[in-house]
């Protein structure tokens, strides 16, 4: 059998990182770990080929040797996903998709012959039956079953173009303990964290190591400190690995903002050259965390554990969603003062999106306020009706987004975050300076350094991170080098935003008029 893996095409997002994958001669943030896992899974006389469309286009010799492609994505991806079953299917070839999209709105995944939902420990054995019984479509769920992630293979990382990718993703645990009623991670895989062994995780690295990575590594866990004794167990005996390996990688991962009520896991986390780390904040006004269920962040002061974390040596990135329920006006300007407050330079900023299957999506589809799925992204209009007109979220959404990424207000919130920034004790054994980073550098030299109205302060900071906390200053130009890509996308959130907005308030003015006349007022009557 010879399969075709696709991953398909993410727009611009966040998460992209377009403009400052440029400077590094990179074609992506992340590859796509699930397909690689998947690979892992089937039966390993299958032979694999894996196209991640983000990088480049599959070639018409790789559609003419694959009997079957397997696709997997995110509902941000869901334009290309659906446009590349197709593109299959006019081909004459059998195709199966996965993956949270998938899973989360199977009704929507038109064209696709199999159907293999949920986690795929327990639903690809079910395909491969199937593919062995001359079976010629089929769905298969794990009808609420877990499984226990101590049992998932090596990913097949031998598939992937190491040259492409700026990080490695490998990962620890699935599930969540806590309910956010917004999230659909606990939909996904359970508010029961389970995680790998040790061994099993240490295993991921040491391959990747065998292939020559040398890199960061993004542990891709929602919540890496779900089950903080297994965590704790693992980073034990990671931290004499990454010693004797003389700290091959640097590790970021995601955590919950209760990070920083643990000195010892911080300090392990350190020690193992974990050097950043996202927080979901969501928003400081605690109202709204409490009405979404976000207990875990109103539990201590917000401010005080992001400078705890910081101070520890971690980066702190973090996620802001404007739009909850009961919100006050102002949402978006409390957003930028707390993010200059605590000096976190890249914030994840979004109005607030009603994922598939949450209990969020419950409620609002009870209350009759879904607007429908949508194509979820930064750059989209919220996908239901919220309790303050939808125009000021939106607006608001737009100036603390524009004032987040302005190129000075950025540039000092980075200087801030390093110059406070604590340093791991162990060194890395130096790495082979490349022409592409110092190309890059030399780049964000003359940019920020020259060309901008940063032009002066740039060097100012620059200098003073060299005299007070000398050993992180790649670090920090490394970060100085991203807001590269806010510049460009905070302009396509200004644009995008702003049009969605006119044909909202068109169709709006529309219905109000269609309500004034007779027929409409006897409507309304009625």
């Amino acid at each position: 059998m010879r399969v075709l893996l696709l991953y398909p095409l993410f727009p611009k997002s966040f998460w992209s990182f377009e403009k400052a994958l440029e400077l590094v001669d990179r074609k992506a943030l992340l590859p796509p770990l699930g397909l690689a896992t998947v690979a892992a899974i089937l039966p390993q006389t299958w032979e694999f080929k894996l196209v991640d469309r983000n990088v480049r286009s599959v070639t018409e010799e790789e559609w003419n040797w694959a009997d079957v492609v397997i696709l997997s994505a995110m509902i941000v991806q869901k334009e290309d996903f659906l446009a590349q079953i197709q593109e299959a299917k006019r081909r004459g070839k059998k195709v199966a998709v996965g993956g949270p999209y998938a899973t989360a709105l199977p009704q929507e995944v038109a064209g696709a012959d199999y159907l293999i939902l949920d986690e795929g420990e327990i639903t690809l054995p079910m395909f491969i039956e199937a593919i062995e019984r001359g079976d010629q479509q089929g769905v298969f769920r794990a009808n609420g079953e877990k499984p226990a992630v101590t049992e998932t293979p090596v990913p097949r990382f031998d598939l992937l173009d190491f040259s492409a990718y700026d990080n490695m993703s490998v990962q620890f645990s699935r599930g969540c303990p806590f309910q956010c009623e917004f999230c659909d991670i606990i939909v996904l895989y359970g508010r029961k964290p389970r995680t790998k062994t040790p061994a099993q995780l240490i295993g991921e690295l040491e391959r990747l190591y065998e292939l020559g990575w040398r890199r960061t590594i993004f542990l891709v866990d929602d919540n890496f400190i779900g089950n903080k004794r297994n965590v704790k167990l693992l980073l034990k005996e990671l931290q004499p690995w990454m010693a004797e390996h003389g700290y091959p990688f640097h590790f970021n991962t995601e955590a919950s903002v209760d990070l920083a009520q643990d000195q010892e896991l911080m300090d392990l986390m350190v020690a193992c050259n974990f050097n950043a780390v996202f927080l979901g904040i969501e928003t400081p006004d605690e109202d709204s965390l409490a009405l979404t269920q976000k207990f875990q962040n109103t539990r201590d002061s917000l401010s005080d554990a992001v400078d705890a974390i910081i101070r520890s040596g971690l980066r702190v990135m973090a996620g802001f969603i404007i739009g909850f329920d009961g919100e006050k006006p102002g949402a978006g300007d409390r957003i930028v003062q707390f993010v200059e407050k605590t000096a976190i330079p890249t914030a994840f900023f979004s109005m607030l999106q009603a994922l598939p299957d949450t209990a969020l999506w419950h409620r609002l589809e009870k209350e009759g306020r879904l607007r429908g799925s949508g194509n979820i992204n930064q750059t989209t209009l919220m996908n239901y009706v919220p309790t303050r007109p939808l125009e000021q979220i939106a607006r608001e959404y737009i100036d603390a987004f524009w004032q987040l990424y302005d190129p000075l207000a950025y540039l000092n919130r980075t200087y801030r975050h390093f110059e406070k920034l604590g340093t791991p004790e162990h060194k890395s054994r130096l790495r082979k300076v490349s022409w592409v980073s110092i190309r890059a550098m030399l780049i964000v030299f003359w940019r920020q350094g020259v060309l901008r109205k940063t032009r002066f302060q740039f060097w100012i900071n620059l200098i003073k991170i060299w005299q007070t906390n000398p050993r992180v200053w790649e670090h920090y130009l490394s970060i100085c080098a991203i807001n590269e890509h806010f510049l460009e996308y905070r302009q396509i959130v200004k644009d995008q935003i702003e049009a969605q907005l006119a044909v909202y308030l068109a169709e709006e003015a529309k219905h109000q008029a269609e309500k004034q006349t007779p027929a409409g007022v006897v409507q309304e009557v009625a």
